[in-house]
């Protein structure tokens, strides 16, 4: 039994006739007669009056005719779902703090693109209430956010650890703070110090760390990729996850160096949300996957 089979019978019926049902299919009259009478060989019933005059339902073909519609409906549904399936895994929308941002989501997004060529990766940079929200409304599939070891984690979500790592301090290789081992609240407050926007959990942690103290100058900013520019330009130091700062580019280039914070406060967690409820699409799992596997590497 094949689904157009059933579709000629909606048809027939429909139309009053099997002559009007050819024209509208775009089949030979002949044609579409042999593939109904296959179809009623298959089930044991006449699906079809014929006489002189032309072939219509019969009674039989009528009490059928419900199964029949409800079989094509739901051909309708699967095909309509799987339609929209394959137009959602054309893209997944990441939003994402910029944290080990070229250790981990520049090697996790290579590996997906060799595996779902036809399927964009769209990276937003945003806070993490933005990525929160984005997530809620299904605007963003996945979430890369920061938090402070013993935050709590927001219910709302399916969180997974993927790093963990201490804040540091991030400054040019001919900054004084480099000649030390380890820098002091009070090295930081001496000089120029850029840091993040509320909003972002290095915000918090800064707040926190300086403890009502305030810098020489100081300078905000979104993100860490824009503080790790402004620190190679030499607008200052900043204090970022260790994770953010290790393999980046500007790093291996001696443009930028790190060193530990003497007071070190709360670890920096890296985690990979999504929405609790509802399905994920398959591309958007895959990510998820190289995501955790990249973690685990590094």
């Amino acid at each position: 039994m094949r689904v157009e089979q059933l579709e000629y019978i909606e048809a027939v019926t429909r139309l009053g006739s099997l002559r009007r049902a050819a024209e509208e299919l775009h089949l030979s009259q002949p044609a579409l007669s042999e593939t109904v009478r296959n179809l009623e060989r298959e089930l044991g019933v006449d699906l079809l009056d014929r006489r002189r005059s032309g072939a219509k339902i019969s009674d039989e073909g009528r009490e059928l005719l419900p199964h029949i519609i409800g079989v094509i409906d739901a051909v309708d549904r699967l095909r309509e779902a799987a339609g929209q399936q394959h137009r959602t895994s054309r893209m997944v929308r990441l939003g994402t703090v910029n944290a080990a941002t070229v250790p981990l989501l520049v090697p996790a997004v290579r590996a997906f693109r060799e595996t779902h060529p036809m399927t964009q990766v769209e990276v937003v940079g945003a806070q993490q209430d933005d990525i929160h929200r984005s997530l809620l409304e299904g605007g963003f599939d996945l979430g890369l956010v920061n938090c402070l070891e013993g935050d709590d984690v927001p219910p709302d979500f399916r969180s997974t650890e993927l790093l963990r790592g201490r804040a540091v301090v991030c400054m040019r290789p001919d900054s004084p703070l480099a000649a030390r081992e380890t820098v002091r609240v009070d090295d930081l407050l001496a000089g120029p110090l850029v840091v993040m926007r509320a909003g972002y959990v290095m915000h918090r942690y800064m707040h926190r760390l300086l403890d009502g103290r305030t810098p020489a100058f100081s300078y905000s900013t979104d993100g860490a990729e824009m503080g790790k520019l402004m620190v190679a330009e030499g607008l200052g130091a900043t204090v970022l996850p260790d994770f953010s700062i290790v393999g980046d580019p500007l790093e291996r280039g001696g443009t930028i160096v790190w060193r530990p914070l003497e007071d070190e406060g709360a670890a920096v967690l890296l985690m990979l949300q999504r929405r609790r409820s509802g399905s994920l699409p398959r591309a958007a799992r895959d990510l998820h996957r190289l995501l955790v596997e990249q973690a685990r590497k590094l």
